[in-house]
This record gives structure tokens, C-alpha cells and sequence, in this order.
């Protein structure tokens, strides 16, 4: 009997051992965080030298956002901004799309770089809609603005002024066939990069691009 209870006592986690496993298995997501931000931040400054092309200008436009206000080229006059094309009721590459915009927030929190998303499907997307899906996403107040209006005029600024495929006809699953890019675009409305938000690489991409437009182009 002393030796089995001997045995069991051994087998038994101590405190000490149980609180050490818990702060590891606490400190593991932080650390694997901090270090792929690192990553991240190290190929951004690896690519951000390179050059980037001008690619047209983007037309003069004003939509509504979703706080119901008017909101267009005026409020973009003079800022570096990207955009995407999106819908709320999308099954498909929508919430990636989304996602991956909304992590361009936070190393982009220190600079005047706005982000724009645009509904293709603004039957739909009321700006009530359009906000309580911005809510979803933890939006930065007066960072990030999801724009409705007109389709035809939202058809027409994604086909004519971005150069980016849009049909009036749906997919397979219902919704509006629509461009799953992201767009680099400059302080002069000058579109800068295109950018395929479903790849792994996208955000570093366009995150570089922005950080040497930024220097290129800095606030005055």
C-alpha cells in the first residue's frame, strides 16, 4: 500500500507544475502573435522599396455611407486610400475580402490611409446594413467607410474607373459576380496596385505599397 501511494503522489501534477502549464499555454497565442506581426513587418520593409506604376486615375464619385452621410471623391481629396468590392449577404470571398481589409487597421492606425468598401449589391446594403456589418468588423470610427448608392453608378466607377471585372448577372450562389482586388490608390486619385485579396500574400503586399507611398507621398 505505501509503495502504491508512493507511485500515485508521483504521477500527480503540483501546483506549481499545473500554474506553469497554464501561464504556457497562455503566453503561446501571445507570443505566436507578436512573432508573426514581426514576420510580417520584416517582408513589408523588405518589399516597400520597390516602385510602383500609375495605373489611371479614378473618377470623380460621391455614394452614401453607412452612417448615411454623403461621402466620395471630396472626402478622399488629398489622402492615400484603398478600396475593395464587396457585398454583406456574400457566401463566398466577401468575408475574406473583409477581414483581410480589416487587418490593414492596425499597422495603418498611425497613418491618414482610409480604407473604402464598396457594395455591389446596394439594393441590399442599406447604410443600416452596411453598418451593423462595419460593427462586425471592429471598423475605427472616420478609418473606414462602406459606401452605397446608385448601382449603375457603382457598376460603372468598378468597370470604368477601377478597370475591374463586375457583371449584372449573379453566381452560381445568387449573388452579383464581382472583383475579389483590392486597390492601391494615391494621394492625386491615381490608382497605384492591384492586389488579389484571397492570396496569402496580400495584405504584406499592400502593406509595403502603402508604407512607400506614404513616404513618397507624405502628408502635408
Amino acid at each position: 500500500m505505501k509503495s502504491e501511494t508512493a507511485s500515485i503522489s508521483l504521477t500527480e501534477p503540483t501546483p506549481k507544475r499545473s500554474a506553469a502549464w497554464k501561464a504556457i499555454l497562455i503566453l503561446m497565442p501571445i507570443v505566436t502573435a507578436a512573432a508573426l506581426f514581426w514576420l510580417r513587418q520584416v517582408q513589408v520593409d523588405h518589399l516597400s522599396n520597390r516602385a510602383l506604376p500609375s495605373l489611371g486615375m479614378v473618377p470623380k464619385f460621391e455614394l452614401t455611407n453607412q452612417d448615411a452621410q454623403p461621402f466620395g471623391s471630396e472626402q478622399l481629396d488629398g489622402k492615400i486610400w484603398i478600396a475593395d468590392f464587396i457585398f454583406t449577404s456574400c457566401p463566398g470571398p466577401c468575408p475574406i475580402i473583409s477581414t483581410r481589409m480589416s487587418e490593414l487597421q492596425r499597422p495603418l492606425e498611425k497613418t491618414d490611409v482610409h480604407l473604402v468598401s464598396f457594395t455591389v449589391d446596394p439594393e441590399k446594403d442599406t447604410p443600416e446594413v452596411l453598418r451593423e456589418y462595419a460593427e462586425k468588423l471592429h471598423v475605427q470610427p472616420k478609418r473606414w467607410d462602406f459606401l452605397t448608392g446608385p448601382r449603375d453608378t457603382i457598376h460603372s466607377l468598378s468597370r470604368d474607373g477601377f478597370k475591374l471585372g463586375l457583371s449584372d448577372g449573379t453566381e452560381e450562389d445568387g449573388g452579383p459576380v464581382h472583383t475579389t482586388r483590392f486597390v492601391l490608390v494615391d494621394r492625386h486619385g491615381t490608382i497605384r496596385g492591384y492586389y488579389d485579396a484571397t492570396a496569402a500574400d496580400a495584405v504584406t503586399k499592400l502593406l509595403a505599397d502603402a508604407n512607400h507611398l506614404f513616404r513618397e507621398q507624405p502628408p502635408k
